[in-house]
């Protein structure tokens, strides 16, 4: 009578450990770096463009940006709806820049528009080399970002940008850390090239990490090599530096700010941020999102504590300015928050998002702090990127998409509500805004 009770019980232990193995994902190891080719395109001459990405520059603008090994390349653009047909061709302006040994190519910066929302653009620069294709953002929702940061140049970060060229995106939000270069400049070019198939067809707004300030002894502006080839729309949101600003895209207004640069209260980084929440039209642009490199919330073990001090001056203006989402990298994992303020579950706080997982070299930060606190509501140790899906005034969509191997496979999504439609920018104090608002 007792042979079948034990082979029950033998089905059953065999049953839960297959389903245990079956369930348990293992954390990838990091891979190594790429040998990227420079120049890889097949170049007649020195004027060819080389390392081309866009970024957003205004209203209907956006910037294109290239380099060329020779000096005296002209820097303009010329560009239409058809390809090799252009009916509009625009100038602007280049630098260069020298590190030690090393002197850089020459930069262009050029903006073009006013240009057509939602439409494809078929473009050259400097009158040389290939056509090159982008399409600008829509003016209404829905709006997809796509999101990843640290990103480096890794065999994962090849599978995570090929991920993100198959999500049909408008716009890629990077929270720092984008090359590793490190001061070894010529990182930056490889990283140029690795990113141009991507970053020449859609916009790229970053913002600065620890690996773009290349430190070393005399050098004034440690952000040289970060500040002279991805030049953001600082001057046209009314900042002074180009390590923070902000833009508006289809409703959602971005603010990117820097966590290496100054932003304590008498800052002039928290003056321009207080100033521009004091802007924000919330019936124009329902929603805010503000992104930046080191989090606020983080139960991982690794960086702990590393953004307190910019949280305790910062928090209170988002807070009151009801800021929907934060979105930050530096530890190499993911996790995502409840609404959350001053480390209370609030629900008129943001969502706080961790994504510094984009494939770079140092590998994973795979060690958590249990319990888990209130506040964390999913975390994995794992390459991968976000998708950020703003599908009208009230309502958008947020995923997060593991590289498991070379597959991209979601396994986080929530719905978010936006503060505008939950009532919290009418519910919060009139005093604690008033205060914190008016410049």
């Amino acid at each position: 009578m007792e042979q079948p009770k034990h082979k029950l019980l033998l089905i059953l232990t065999l049953l839960f450990s297959t389903v245990t193995v079956e369930s348990e994902y293992l954390r990838p190891l990091p891979r190594k770096t790429l040998t990227i080719p420079l120049y890889s395109i097949s170049k007649a001459h020195s004027s060819y463009p080389q390392q081309v990405h866009i970024s957003l520059a205004g209203e209907k603008h956006i910037r294109v940006t290239w380099i060329t090994d020779d000096k005296h390349s002209p820097s303009y653009v010329e560009y239409g709806t058809l390809p090799g047909r252009y009916d509009s061709i625009a100038e602007g302006e280049f630098t260069s820049y020298n590190y030690m040994l090393y002197t850089s190519g020459t930069i262009h910066h050029v903006v073009i528009g006013p240009l057509e929302d939602n439409t494809v653009y078929f473009y050259r620069c400097g009158g040389k080399g290939p056509d090159f294709q982008l399409k600008t953002p829509p003016n209404q929702f829905p709006i997809v970002f796509a999101v990843a940061g640290d990103l480096g140049q890794t065999g994962w970060t090849k599978s995570t940008l090929a991920h993100i060229d198959q999500s049909q995106y408008d716009v890629y939000l990077l929270p720092g850390d984008l090359s590793y270069a490190d001061c070894m400049q010529h990182l930056w070019d490889s990283f140029g090239e690795l990113v141009e198939p991507l970053a020449s067809t859609r916009p790229w707004m970053v913002t600065e990490g620890n690996h773009e300030e290349e430190n070393i002894l005399l050098l004034t502006d440690k952000f040289v090599s970060y500040n002279s080839r991805w030049k953001m729309p600082f001057e046209e949101s009314g900042s002074t530096s180009n390590l923070y600003y902000s833009f508006e895209v289809a409703g959602v207004h971005v603010i990117m700010l820097g966590s290496y640069e100054d932003y304590d209260v008498y800052s002039e980084q928290y003056r321009w941020l207080k100033e521009d929440l004091s802007k924000v039209d919330r019936e124009r642009t329902p929603w805010l999102l503000v992104s930046f490199h080191i989090p606020w919330y983080n139960s991982n073990k690794a960086h702990q504590g590393a953004g307190d001090d910019m949280m305790a001056a910062i928090e209170p203006l988002l807070y009151a300015a009801s800021v929907d989402l934060v979105i930050a990298g530096h530890v190499h994992a993911y996790e995502r928050s409840k609404r959350v303020y001053n480390g209370r579950l609030d629900p008129c706080g943001a969502v706080h998002i961790t994504i510094g997982d984009g494939g770079n070299r140092e590998g994973l930060a795979r060690k958590y702090i249990n319990p888990q606190p209130k506040w964390s509501e999913f975390r994995e140790a794992s390459f991968g990127h976000g998708e950020l899906k703003f599908v009208n005034s009230t309502h958008a969509l947020w995923s997060w998409h593991r590289n498991d191997d070379d597959n991209s496979v979601k396994v986080d999504d929530i719905w978010i509500n936006s503060l505008v439609s939950s009532g919290c920018v009418d519910q919060k104090t009139h005093e604690l805004r008033s205060t914190l608002m008016i410049p």
